[in-house]
């Protein structure tokens, strides 16, 4: 009797990933995701790290995120392409997988667009919560696009930010974010330009496509206490804020190696000071520390949090019984014989042999 070696991968589609967010609601998936990303963090030490692997492109870029720590490794395939609108695509695309380290078995293929959202937004949430002032209620949105709904439910969720300021070039963006959070019934305000929007708010974000080096927001924008969560800024030659925004207050980061590469501080000296987040929700270094500090979080994505994004998904997966699986490894009777899996008849053979005379 054939002794059977499968490894069973699961596998969570772009459709079935909507249906588990949709089933639970995107408060408790934020919320959960944002956990497991704090978690993940206060184990920063216990991760194998590198800055993602980038093949950039005149249009995008198109990059490579592993991770690991002892049990489990986990990379994403995710692109950046400001002018895929043109062809109806997404701006970003993502995929992703959860490995075991032990065998390196694939254990979980998942989608990571929406994902790679839901974890933004999360982290951001994180950070704020550390950075932000704890009475802020206002937040400005720079930026419309596809994360922008993202962001509004991450900080209405877990940080009671009841109003949101919406500014974007593309005025269709702001409309149908104006329909997206409505219908979330969420409070939000249109306005004609950044310095506008900005004005007022406790917190700002700017999430911005163009692979440009932009000034967003200039420090004539800045008021005493703000929050800024720079997340559009997030590749070489992408930035988002003036550098001398940089300067105003303290600066932090998630990887500092990959982030003074990809991120606004790329405009910065060497030697310019930044924090890793993970110090400060660990308790080693200090997050904002008077109610007039001026704090940015210079966030352009880690790997580690698309590790606990696939572990989240994964275990949100198995709670609710979705378990579709893919065939990725031959099913191999003798592990070292991995010829025999392809079935060799008589007629092909015969075809071989014809080719040769011929």
């Amino acid at each position: 009797m054939k002794t059977s070696n499968r490894i069973p991968t699961r596998f969570l589609s772009a459709e079935r990933a909507a249906e588990l967010v949709a089933g639970k609601g995107f408060a408790h998936c934020l919320a959960g995701m944002a956990e497991y990303i704090r978690q993940d963090f206060l184990r920063w030490n216990d991760f194998e790290k590198t800055a993602r692997v980038a093949n950039h492109s005149d249009d995008g870029v198109i990059e490579l995120m592993p991770i690991s720590d002892d049990s489990l490794y986990s990379f994403k395939y995710v692109n950046g392409h400001p002018k895929n609108h043109r062809f109806g695509l997404s701006t970003v695309m993502a995929f992703g997988v959860l490995a075991d380290v032990d065998t390196g078995a694939p254990t979980l293929v998942s989608e990571l667009t929406l994902t790679t959202a839901l974890r933004t937004a999360a982290t951001s949430a994180v950070a704020a919560r550390a950075l932000a002032r704890p009475d802020s209620k206002r937040m400005a949105l720079i930026g419309n696009g596809a994360q922008s709904e993202f962001q509004a439910l991450a900080f209405h969720h877990l940080l009671g930010i009841t109003e949101f300021h919406l500014y974007d070039v593309d005025s269709a963006a702001t409309d149908k974010l104006m329909r997206n959070l409505d219908r979330m019934g969420l409070t939000a305000k249109r306005f004609s330009s950044t310095r506008e929007a900005v004005k007022g708010c406790d917190i700002v974000t700017t999430v911005t496509a163009d692979k440009t080096n932009a000034t967003i927001l200039t420090p004539d924008m800045i008021e005493p206490g703000m929050h800024i969560n720079g997340v559009g800024g997030d590749c070489p030659g992408k930035t988002e804020l003036h550098a001398d925004v940089l300067r105003m207050g303290r600066v932090f980061c998630e990887f500092e190696p990959q982030s003074r590469v990809e991120g606004d501080m790329q405009q910065m000296p060497a030697d310019f000071a930044v924090t890793e987040l993970w110090s400060v929700l660990a308790g080693k270094a200090p997050g904002r520390q008077a109610a007039d500090e001026v704090t940015v979080f210079d966030s352009v994505g880690f790997a580690l949090e698309d590790f606990s994004a696939l572990r989240f998904m994964r275990d949100l997966a198995i709670e609710l019984g979705v378990d579709e699986e893919i065939s990725l490894i031959p099913d191999l009777a003798d592990p070292k014989n991995l010829f025999g899996s392809v079935p060799v008849s008589a007629a092909p053979r015969a075809a071989v042999r014809e080719l040769q005379a011929a």
